[in-house]
C-alpha cells in the first residue's frame, strides 16, 4: 500500500506527459504530492478492513461509504469528472467505467487475503462500485493478482505467465518499445499492461518507480499501480517508507498501519 502511495506521489509532477521520459529525475520535489490515487487507496483499505468477513453487499456498501467520505474530505485531489459526479450523487451507482481508477486503488486487496480466489473476488468488488465495465474489473483483478503472486514468492516469469493467461494482456513489448509513442490515457487497457511491464523490467523498488515514470502518460496512476506490485515483490526501504509517511496525513498513516498489522501469512503449499 505504501508502494502504491509512493508511486502516486513520485509520479504526480509528471502527469499529463509533463516529464522527459527519462529515469533520471529527482524522486521528490516541491510538486510531489499525493493525489486521488492515494486517497482512494486509503478509502478502499479502510472499507476492506472494516468489513472483513461480511457479505458482498455489505462490503460494497462499506466501499461506497468510505470512498465518498474520503473523496469529499479531499475534494480537489484530482478526480475525473464522472467520479466527481459519483462522489456528490444522492444515489451513487456504478457507471460502466473502464478507467484506470479501479487499478490505482486496488492494492489493499492485494495484501489482505490468504488465497488468489479471495484476492480476485475482493479486487473485483472494489472496482464494481464504480468501474463495473469488464475492463475496469479486469484491471483491478490483474493488479491485485500480480501483487498476490509477488508476495507469495513467485518469480517474475511466473507472474507474467499468469497475467497473460488469465487476463490476456499483451506483455510482449519492452518499455523501450512502449516509451516513444506512449501518451496520457486513462483506461485500464492502456495503463495496467504498461505498469506491469515497468514492474517486470525493474530491478528493485526504486528502479520500477523510475521505469514507470519514464514511460510518461498518466504518470501518477501508472506509477501507483507499478509501485503496488513492486512493493509486494521487493518491499520498500525504511527511508522511502518514512518519506511517504511524512507526506500523508495522520489519518492516512493510521489506516496504512492497520492494514500492515492485518496482513495474513500465505499458507505454504
Amino acid at each position: 500500500m505504501i508502494g502504491a502511495i509512493l508511486g502516486d506521489i513520485i509520479g504526480s509532477p509528471y502527469e499529463f506527459d509533463m516529464g522527459d521520459k527519462t529515469k533520471d529525475f529527482p524522486l521528490f520535489s516541491q510538486n510531489s504530492e499525493f493525489t486521488d490515487d492515494s486517497v482512494m487507496t486509503v478509502a478502499v483499505a479502510e472499507a476492506l478492513l472494516a468489513s472483513e468477513g461480511k457479505p458482498d453487499e455489505e462490503i460494497r456498501a462499506a466501499l461506497v461509504e468510505s470512498m465518498r467520505r474520503w473523496g469529499n474530505r479531499y475534494p480537489y485531489a484530482g478526480y475525473g469528472a464522472r467520479f466527481r459526479g459519483w462522489l456528490s450523487s444522492e444515489d451513487p451507482k456504478p457507471y460502466g467505467s473502464y478507467g484506470n481508477g479501479s487499478a490505482m486503488r486496488v492494492s489493499p486487496a492485494g495484501w489482505l487475503y490468504k488465497d488468489m480466489e479471495t484476492t480476485r473476488k475482493m479486487a473485483a468488488l472494489t472496482a464494481s462500485v464504480t468501474h463495473d465495465h469488464p475492463e475496469g474489473i479486469k484491471g483491478a483483478e490483474a493488479t491485485a493478482s500480480a501483487m498476490f503472486l509477488a508476495r507469495s514468492g513467485k518469480s517474475k516469469a511466473e507472474i507474467r505467465e499468469y497475467i497473460v493467461r488469465e487476463f490476456g494482456y499483451d506483455l510482449s513489448r519492452t518499455c523501450d518499445e512502449i516509451r516513444p509513442d506512449y501518451h496520457h490515457v486513462e483506461s485500464c487497457q492502456q495503463t495496467v499492461p504498461e505498469a506491469i511491464t515497468a514492474f517486470l523490467e525493474g530491478t528493485d523498488f526504486e528502479d520500477v518507480i523510475r521505469t514507470a515514470v519514464s514511460l510518461g502518460g498518466d504518470c501518477d496512476t501508472l506509477t501507483c499501480i507499478a509501485g503496488a506490485m513492486a512493493e509486494a515483490f521487493y518491499g520498500v526501504t525504511q527511508e522511502l517508507a518514512e518519506e511517504c509517511r511524512s507526506r500523508i496525513d495522520p489519518q492516512m498513516r493510521s489506516v496504512a498501519e492497520e492494514l500492515y498489522a492485518r496482513i495474513p501469512q500465505i499458507p505454504t503449499e
